[in-house]
């Protein structure tokens, strides 16, 4: 189940305060995670314990995490149907996930832990 929600929505931080501040997340992403009020959040639950997000503001992707592949395939196949993902510097660890997901990838960012994403703008 792929919930939406941001950090005024019930339950949002039952759901995702165990993220926040985590080194767990940190050093397997390189990222903090943060619950500014303009994200929108799309999480995936798995048996209702959630396994991965995805933040967005503004087609901009700002935060990803996912324990397993295919769960953050599945989220960002969901995001993508929703909103056109602009450019944007992610985490470069799933890069392979991102490829499969139809996203155009770059390393010309300037960063060494990060890839630059988007969406075909030819769609």
């Amino acid at each position: 189940m792929i919930l939406k929600m941001d950090n005024k929505s019930k339950d949002f931080y039952n759901i995702m305060g165990r993220f926040f501040g985590s080194r767990i997340v940190q050093n397997k992403t390189n990222d903090r995670i943060y619950d500014d009020n303009n994200k929108k959040w799309y999480v995936y639950l798995d048996n209702n314990n959630p396994v991965a997000f995805v933040s967005v503001v503004s087609g901009v992707i700002k935060n990803i995490y996912s324990i397993k592949d295919d769960f953050l395939i599945e989220l960002l196949t969901y995001v993508s149907k929703e909103t056109k993902i602009k450019d944007s510097i992610v985490t470069n660890i799933y890069s392979n996930v991102y490829n499969s997901c139809g996203f155009i990838c770059a390393n010309d960012n300037g960063y060494k832990n990060f890839i630059k994403i988007r969406s075909d703008i030819n769609e």
